[in-house]
C-alpha cells in the first residue's frame, strides 16, 4: 500500500501529517480548508513551505484545457530529469528536479567530452536509484526517448568515442548499466510532452 502524507495549509492546525485520520481532524468542518495528499514526506514538507497557491485553485488557460484533454497533464508530485552538453566546450551535466516545488534534488557534472543522450540516460538511472534508496514511488519524467529506450534495454547505445578525458564518464555509464541489470524498480518512467507542457522542469535553459 502506498504511504501518503497530508499537507494542511488552512485548518485547525497546519502542517504535515502522517495519517488521514489526523489530517481529517484539522479540516473536517473547518471553513474553506486547504489540504492535499503527497506520496513522499520531503515533497510534502516542500509543498507546505511553498504554500497552497502552487497546488490549489489554479484555473488553466482555455487552450491549455483543450491540450490537456488530448495529452493529459503531468503527474505532480514527480521527478523530472534533464541533461545538457555544450557544443563548444563539450562539457556535460545532468540534474533532477522536484516538479511540485521546482527544487533541485540532484546534480552531477560537468563531465568532459559527453553527449546529451548520455547525460539524459545517467540522469534517469540516477533518479531511479535514488527513488529506490529513499523508497519514493514517484513517477520520473524525461524528454529524451533515446534515454528512456536505453533504460528499458539496460544498455547505453551511445556512439560516443572513449578518450582519456571522458574515461570517468564511461565508468559511470558502466555503473548505470550494471545497476539496471541488478535492480528492479516500480517508478513509472514517463515522457515529458514538451510541446504541450513547455520545457521540462529540469531543463538547463540554454536553448
Amino acid at each position: 500500500m502506498t504511504r501518503k502524507y497530508y499537507v494542511v495549509w488552512k485548518g485547525r492546525t497546519t502542517g504535515v501529517f502522517d495519517t488521514w485520520e489526523v489530517c481529517k481532524q484539522q479540516v473536517e468542518g473547518y471553513p474553506s480548508p486547504e489540504y492535499m495528499s503527497f506520496s513522499n514526506r520531503e515533497m510534502a514538507h516542500r509543498a507546505f513551505e511553498q504554500g497552497s497557491g502552487e497546488f490549489l485553485n489554479k484555473k488553466p488557460h482555455p487552450i491549455k484545457m483543450i491540450m490537456d484533454g488530448l495529452y493529459g497533464s503531468p503527474v505532480i508530485p514527480s521527478l523530472a530529469v534533464d541533461g545538457a552538453c555544450s557544443g563548444k566546450t563539450r562539457l556535460a551535466e545532468y540534474q533532477g528536479v522536484d516538479t511540485a516545488s521546482g527544487g533541485l534534488i540532484f546534480k552531477a557534472g560537468p563531465f568532459v567530452d559527453g553527449t546529451n543522450n548520455v547525460m539524459e540516460f545517467l540522469a534517469l538511472v540516477h533518479a531511479l536509484a535514488l527513488c529506490k534508496q529513499k523508497h519514493w514511488d514517484l513517477p520520473i519524467y524525461s524528454d529524451s526517448l533515446n534515454a528512456m529506450k536505453w533504460v528499458r534495454t539496460k544498455k547505453a547505445a551511445t556512439k560516443l568515442i572513449k578518450t582519456e578525458h571522458n574515461k570517468p564518464l564511461f565508468e559511470l555509464i558502466t555503473r548505470a548499466e550494471k545497476w539496471l541489470s541488478l535492480n528492479t524498480y516500480h517508478n513509472p518512467v514517463l515522457k515529458w510532452e514538451t510541446k504541450v507542457w513547455g520545457e521540462i522542469p529540469a531543463d538547463f535553459g540554454r536553448k
